[in-house]
């Protein structure tokens, strides 16, 4: 592939080298842009053929060069000579003007390495064409290698080359002297042209006189560019030399001969010994065999066959060729007339458009695209022939490209889509256009289509003639699918609109309405809703054709899936108004049932639409009340439940157990119960307001429980202190006040009293750390040593609960191991285990305290267990903790003493020791 690129760069660097090195300096270049080498033709094949520009007027030309550098092989003497000729040749075809002759743009120019000159836009060389690539790039550009003649244009070509020897002998009375392939050009339309006046010769009678032309005799030891090509001159340029009209005759009979033979002559000539091999083939010429015309078409092969004769007389001239049967083919004839159109009057050219439509089929495209075509647009300068061209043109559209299309076609008809003038022609223009539209809107470009096409459908909208605007609306439905949203909206509905209700005709406001009930699904619901059902409120007409309009996009806009009435509009707006015009007294039977058919459909999907939205909205208010029952009934069994259960007390409270029913479980329950509300279609505020109450909902049943982390119990140390005594022995002390104070209520089981005074008052406590209203307070709340009596006032506080150190001892037989807080103290004391000051076992039947049982089952620790931890009213404990007490230290309680004694009231043991104790812990 690499080398590929790297020999196609190299090719296309050559050719570009070679271009430039044989134009530069020369004169032509200051006007024209040379472009690419894209043929070959004239005597010899050695003009190069460039196409170009002219700078000043971007008019597109042909270039042909001739490089000085192919004749440096010769003498000084032949090189002028071939110079000369070429010369000749350019300067000749200059002078004369005629359509079968090449048009030359700009004269010969010379340089010192180049000749060049201008003609009009060129394809190739019939030579070319024919498969002779002498001169041209390499490789072969491919439009010319698979270019193939039809026969229309050869009959066409060969009939123009014909008129063009008429004009030469007739009109300029000049013989061409070198017609050959390589001397006609096939122009960018296809047209056949006669170039290469190199070797012409003038008539020397005066022109009124039977023309009488001077031959020159035949020099072999000339450069062959210095001589015609022998291989298509007549025998008696060579054997008599005498040459006339009849001698290019000949010439055309050979050229016919290799059209039809690829390009081969009749004869193969020895250029080295022209004489004898001219005299060795007369007898041949004479006696044409027919296997050597035998595929030459049998309806033209005896005119060839008389143009090839001996005897110049014989030859038919160039006028009575262009006459024979042969180029009466209606292709060839149509193009003929194409060619002669300058000739004729506005009454025969629109005569011969209408007919042209049955004559284009049978042509082919390439003659049609590049041969009629330019005629045709070339006519939109007429405005009158407007309205008969441009039908043509647009059927030869349809058989283009869209490439082609807008390359060739729509830049001429771009000024047609805004001609307004002359009306007449402006309203015939606007029918054609209307009737072609799906091919406008499929080729044309989109802005093409915003700034051209759809302007001129507006147009035809707001014309003054009715049989226009009912077109329009006809037509309309059926490109409506290629128009764009925006401009159906913004420009098309609205004089659809406007047409309806300003247009005093019957037939156009029907079809107005039509035409709206047919695009409707092109349309956006609630543009329908909002701009083209209140517009048919507005219609001031009641012809039944426009109440059954009227109602008709009713129904297509109520009974479409994509577009659809909301409930809201047909109970306000669209319900009133058709039966204020059901009832018109214009509507016939049918035509009323029609109406109140449409009303029921109507009246039944809003019947339906809205009781099953209040169904839906009844059952969610019956979901709602039955979740705030449930909800308050598990707050107050909560709140009054005090009995504990065997079970985990902390998968009550948080849902943690499967075998209890907490308040998730129970939010769960109910959600699970909830029955399954029916479908329907609600409004935007009642789904936001519903989405509101189940996000409520879900957010009370999905709080994530709170799992009890459970902490491994220390390794007892057996150097730990036993401050069992002391402590024994000041609760003792203590318990002695109660025999110098007032008697004072037992407690409660459940419950702790202060020794010392508190700041919070005793109606502030809760039973328990759980309020039933803000969940459990975790933060910053102490709790108390349980069991009353056993440690007075001391508490142990702690700054959050920690619900793997509660422990629930009720069913278990031993006391719990507290010997890990034996080393919490000195060793100056006997040592007293703190397992001997475990709390008595509760006798069966006991009930632990309320608070104990908002918890799990027990799990080991290496605190005493707790009860009933009092909180005050801003959520201080009412006593003091171990930690927190300021007031606490070991040495006040050095003294053993008995194990405290519950008495049967409740209260503590009178002690002596209490005066002193108090001095030690108050200061």
């Amino acid at each position: 592939m690499e080398s590929m690129l790297n020999k196609l760069k190299s090719t296309v660097t050559k050719v570009t080298a070679d271009m430039t090195s044989a134009v530069m300096g020369n004169p032509v270049t200051r006007e024209f842009e040379v472009g690419r080498h894209i043929a070959s033709g004239g005597p010899g094949m050695c003009w190069r053929i460039y196409n170009g520009t002219k700078k000043s007027t971007k008019q597109e030309v042909a270039v042909f060069v001739f490089d000085k550098k192919m004749v440096e092989k010769y003498q000084k003497f032949d090189k002028d000579q071939i110079i000369e000729s070429l010369k000749k040749g350019v300067q000749q075809l200059t002078r004369l003007r005629h359509p079968r002759l090449l048009t030359v743009q700009h004269p010969l120019e010379e340089s010192r390495d180049c000749l060049a000159f201008c003609t009009e836009p060129v394809f190739a060389s019939l030579s070319n064409v024919l498969g002779q690539w002498d001169n041209l790039p390499s490789p072969v550009p491919t439009d010319i290698k698979d270019y193939k003649l039809y026969d229309v244009e050869t009959k066409y070509g060969l009939l123009q080359i014909s008129e063009g020897l008429s004009f030469l002998h007739s009109g300029v009375k000049m013989v061409h002297g070198n017609l050959c392939l390589e001397n006609i050009i096939l122009n960018k339309s296809g047209a056949w042209k006669i170039m290469g006046f190199d070797f012409s010769i003038s008539s020397i009678n005066p022109s009124d006189a039977e023309p009488k032309y001077s031959c020159k005799e035949w020099e072999p030891n000339l450069p062959p560019l210095c001589l015609p090509n022998p291989e298509y001159l007549a025998p008696e340029y060579i054997l008599s030399v005498s040459c006339d009209a009849a001698s290019d005759m000949y010439s055309l009979g050979v050229v016919m001969h290799a059209v039809f033979n690829e390009g081969k002559p009749v004869l193969q000539v020895n250029k080295h010994d022209i004489f004898k091999s001219f005299s060795r083939q007369l007898d041949q010429l004479s006696r044409l065999s027919p296997t050597m015309l035998n595929k030459i078409p049998e309806e033209v092969r005896e005119h060839v066959k008389m143009l090839l004769n001996v005897t110049p007389n014989v030859r038919p001239d160039a006028d009575q060729m262009t006459k024979i049967p042969f180029f009466d083919d209606v292709g060839a004839v149509t193009l003929a007339y194409f060619d002669s159109l300058f000739q004729r009057d506005n009454l025969q050219k629109s005569q011969f458009y209408k007919n042209l439509p049955k004559v284009l089929p049978k042509l082919p495209k390439r003659v049609v695209v590049y041969r009629i075509l330019p005629a045709l647009t070339s006519e939109f300068v007429n405005p009158d022939m407007v309205p008969f061209v441009l039908p043509n043109v647009l059927l030869i559209a349809e058989e283009c490209t869209k490439d082609e299309y807008v390359r060739l076609i729509l830049p001429d008809l771009s000024p047609v889509f805004k001609q307004q003038e002359p009306v007449q022609a402006s309203n015939m223009i606007l029918l054609i256009f209307l009737q072609k539209m799906d091919l406008l809107l499929t080729k044309t470009p989109p802005e093409d289509i915003k700034n051209s096409v759809l302007p001129m459908v507006y147009r035809a909208l707001e014309a003054p003639s009715i049989q226009i605007q009912e077109l329009c609306l006809n037509i309309i439905p059926t490109f409506a699918n290629l128009i764009e949203y925006p401009s159906m909206k913004n420009a098309l509905i609205p004089r659809i609109k406007s047409a309806c209700l300003q247009t005093s005709s019957l037939a156009v406001r029907v079809n107005s309405l039509v035409c709206l009930g047919k695009i409707l699904e092109y349309l956006d619901k609630w543009y329908v809703i909002d701009e083209i059902l209140p517009f048919l409120q507005q219609i001031p007409s009641r012809e039944p054709a426009v109440l059954m309009g009227v109602l008709g996009i009713y129904k297509c806009t109520f009974s479409h899936k994509k577009l659809g009435i909301p409930k809201e509009h047909l109970a306000a707006k669209s319900l009133p108004h058709l039966v204020s015009l059901s009832i018109d007294n214009n509507l016939n039977l049918n035509q009323f049932n029609s109406f109140m058919a449409v009303i029921k459909d109507m009246l039944t999907r809003m019947e339906a639409e809205h009781k099953t939205k209040l169904e839906q909205l009844h059952s969610m208010q019956e979901q709602q009340r039955s979740m705030n029952i449930n909800t308050s009934q598990t707050n107050q069994s909560e709140e009054t439940k005090r009995t504990p259960s065997p079970g985990n007390q902390i998968d009550d409270v948080f849902g943690g157990s499967s075998g209890s029913a907490g308040v998730n479980g129970k939010a769960n329950g109910n959600s699970a119960s909830a029955p399954q509300l029916p479908r329907m279609s609600l409004t935007l505020e009642e789904k936001q307001r519903l989405a509101k109450e189940q996000e409520q909902a879900a957010k009370l049943r999905n709080q994530p429980a709170l799992a009890p982390q459970s902490i491994k119990p220390a390794t007892p140390s057996t150097q730990a202190k036993d401050l069992t005594s002391c402590l024994l022995n000041n609760m003792t002390s203590l318990g002695s006040l109660s025999l110098t104070s007032p008697p004072r209520p037992g407690l409660i089981q459940g419950s702790t009293i202060s020794t010392y005074p508190s700041t919070t008052p005793m109606g502030s406590m809760a039973s328990n750390g759980y309020n039933p209203t803000m969940g459990f307070q975790a933060g910053g709340q102490g709790m108390r040593a349980p069991g009353p009596g056993l440690y007075g006032g001391m508490a142990t506080t702690t700054s959050t609960p920690n619900f793997g150190t509660l422990t629930h001892n009720q069913g278990s037989s031993n006391t719990p191991d507290m010997s890990a807080l034996d080393s919490l103290f000195t060793s100056s004391k006997p040592k007293v285990s703190l397992n001997q000051m475990a709390p008595p076992k509760p006798t069966p039947g006991t009930t632990a305290t309320p608070w104990l049982n908002q918890f799990g089952s027990a799990q080991p620790s290496q605190t005493a267990p707790m009860q009933g931890a009092p909180l005050a009213m801003g959520g201080v404990t009412s006593g003091f903790g171990m930690q927190a007490n300021p007031f606490f230290s070991p040495q006040n309680f050095s003294q053993p003493t008995a194990a405290p004694v519950m008495n049967t009231g409740g209260g503590l043991r009178h002690s002596s020791s209490i005066n002193n104790d108090l001095k030690d812990l108050f200061g």
